[in-house]
């Protein structure tokens, strides 16, 4: 009989650093979680301290790998926030400035102003990127720093600077500053990435002001990406695994298909789609990017973004103290027996997809007397399935209408907002054994490489259903709280959908 080996995954999120073993059979034995500050200089302002991302990603991985031989621990697989943009000293290792997050706004003046100075430019650079010229990507992220930090451009020119998404900065750290890589599915977030053609591309880099001397080498999501040093961990482990968060999760929920569909529950909601070889272009605003690239070969998907799904919850924890934990809202939902008319738009960082309406706020709208905290919960919950059915609807208007999704992230935990979200959608939920399939899916990744498993149909066989939703709600009120919702987005959007 072979011996057991495992794969170290690290999960660097959003709000909180996650080290998880997994087994051959894609089992958790061990896991350390911690979160770090979130700052907020400006109001749609996001950042991370980069240091706070490393010394929480070493610190829970020494305390996951403590509980397991770490003789056994064949491979690292990583998977990252998507987007979040690191510019730091080639030298010393050091960022130049805080991590700019995902959910920043700040460049949106600077979007703005590259779409009115050329009204095809955002058709150009979605032909190459797949993406829109919105601030949710990296690369005005990354102007910005060279435009704001004193003499970081002319650093940059000179070969000073490193740029990468946190993928790229925690390799670098985890391999001693030996590795300056990256993997397909975090290049294609940056905006500065040919999806068709597999590489940086010039014009893209120029059109953002972004030298291409800073940028990571591009590999497939398992590869050989480096080893780590061995004084961080014990003994050197082989970097095999990368994928950014959303990518990852769809690898973890086996979504090797055309046609397969998940949606992730985590600080945002993001639908994933997998469209194979071809790289779909949605004709309503939806994003194509590269779902992963195995051997060489890419597989494409389709991609909806909502910027707040769990952060709602977080909200209604830290901002309003209405809860103590997110285990509560489950039970406060359910107790109501309707939402008595009220709605959250959850727009704290602006619009994500099919709006992408950077300027939008959030918003609450029906408040009466007797309104309480549980109808905040249950408005905060019910926000996250609406949104889901927006991208949906995009994706219907585009062709596809699936019959089911899979569904996985944090707050999939919670069986109301599952049942909520299939009588929303009008489709079939179906939850996994293993939830944390974001983590899962770069352990997969980093397994393939090293041997331990064959091939993709090996590592579909791990998959196993936890429980399925169907829907159950009259179509009359379905429709009603449709109507409700489409009606508060309205009224916090500062520019038409398309």
């Amino acid at each position: 009989m072979s011996e057991t080996r495992y794969i170290l995954a690290i999960d660097q999120g959003t709000t909180s650093s996650r080290a998880i073993v997994f087994d051959e059979n894609g089992r958790s034995v061990s896991v350390a979680q911690q979160e770090f500050p979130q700052h907020f200089p400006n109001s749609g302002w996001v950042e991370h301290d980069p240091e706070d991302l490393w010394s929480t990603v070493v610190a829970v991985c020494k305390e996951a790998l403590a509980r397991v031989d770490i003789a056994k621990v064949a491979a690292i697989g990583i998977t990252n926030q998507r987007e979040t943009t690191v510019v730091w000293d080639r030298k010393t290792g050091k960022a130049i400035y805080n991590a700019i997050v995902w959910q920043d706004r700040r460049t949106a003046a600077l979007c703005h102003e590259l779409k009115k100075r050329d009204p095809k430019l955002e058709e150009a650079v979605n032909a190459k990127s797949g993406l829109l010229i919105d601030p949710y990507f990296s690369a005005t992220k990354v102007a910005w720093i060279l435009d704001h930090v004193s003499g970081a451009r002319a650093r940059a020119e000179q070969g000073d600077l490193a740029f990468g998404t946190v993928d790229s900065f925690l390799l670098w750290r985890l391999t001693g500053g030996k590795s300056h890589a990256t993997d397909a599915t975090n290049a294609a977030r940056t905006n500065l990435f040919n999806i068709r053609e597999n590489a940086w591309d010039d014009e893209l880099c120029k059109i953002f002001r972004v030298p291409r001397n800073m940028l990571p080498d591009v590999k497939d999501c398992a590869a050989d990406f480096g080893v780590t040093d061995a004084d961080l961990f014990g003994a050197e482990i082989p970097v095999m695994g990368m994928a950014g968060d959303q990518q990852a999760a769809a690898f973890g929920q086996c979504c090797f298909e055309p046609g397969d569909i998940k949606s992730t529950y985590g600080t945002g909601c993001f639908v994933i789609l997998n469209t194979g070889d071809e790289a779909v272009t949605s004709q309503h605003r939806l994003l194509t990017t590269v779902g992963y690239r195995i051997n060489g070969k890419t597989s494409y998907a389709i991609e909806g973004a909502i910027f707040v799904a769990g952060a709602a919850v977080q909200w209604l924890r830290d901002g309003l103290g209405i809860i103590k934990s997110a285990a509560e809202t489950e039970g406060l939902a359910k107790s109501l027996d309707d939402n008595h008319g009220v709605y959250l738009v959850p727009a704290f960082t602006g619009l994500g997809a099919p709006y992408w309406d950077p300027d939008a706020r959030g918003a609450i709208f029906g408040l009466t007397r007797d309104t309480g905290p549980r109808e905040f919960v249950r408005a905060a919950l019910e926000s996250v399935c609406y949104q889901t059915f927006d991208l949906f609807e995009a994706m219907a208007a585009d062709g596809v209408s699936p019959k089911a999704v899979r569904v996985d992230g944090g707050m999939v935990a919670n069986d109301w907002m599952c049942q909520m979200l299939s009588d929303v959608l009008g489709i079939s939920v179906e939850r996994p054994e293993v939830t944390e399939t974001t983590a899962l899916g770069a352990a997969y990744l980093a397994g393939l490489q090293a041997g331990i498993y064959r091939d993709l149909d090996h590592i579909s066989e791990k998959w196993h259903l936890d429980a399925s939703f169907e829907p159950d709600i009259e179509p009359g009120r379905r429709q009603g709280l449709l109507d409700g919702w489409k009606d508060a987005v309205k009224r916090v959007q500062t520019a038409p959908s398309d």
